[in-house]
């Protein structure tokens, strides 16, 4: 079940379609998912030096972490893959975690993104040539 998200906020989601008991529930329990929608405020976007901290981060976490940007969904634990959305200042993006540390993992990447991308805070600004 999806539910309607803003900026900056998150919601949980689990999953009960299929379930039939209260063990099945509660495998559900554990399979909750976290979203939270974000936007890109670098002047830069999301360039290859801030995807990349955005992946060692993702990759701290047992769960897994898929970023969309409502037209693609890739996973968030490859630098190939999330330097694909091409994400340009202004983008939105929807991240989304599943599994064991998917609370932990959705507050420190919604953080990262809100807190470290943003102008001045990107590290590596590019040069104009």
């Amino acid at each position: 079940m999806r539910i309607p998200l803003y900026d900056g906020e998150w919601s949980v989601s689990p999953d009960f379609s299929n379930t039939s008991s209260n063990t099945d529930r509660e495998d559900a329990l554990e399979k909750t998912v976290y979203e939270a929608a974000v936007e890109i405020k670098d002047t830069n976007g999301l360039h290859m030096q801030p995807a990349m901290r955005f992946v060692d981060l993702a990759n701290q976490f047992d769960c897994d972490i898929t970023i969309s940007n409502g037209k693609d969904t890739v996973d968030g634990k490859s630098i190939m893959q999330v330097t694909m959305l091409a994400a340009v200042r202004g983008t939105k993006l929807t991240i989304r975690t599943e599994g064991t540390d998917a609370e932990k993992a959705i507050n420190a990447l919604r953080e990262f993104v809100e807190e470290q991308i943003s102008d001045g805070k990107g590290q590596g600004k590019r040069e104009n040539r």
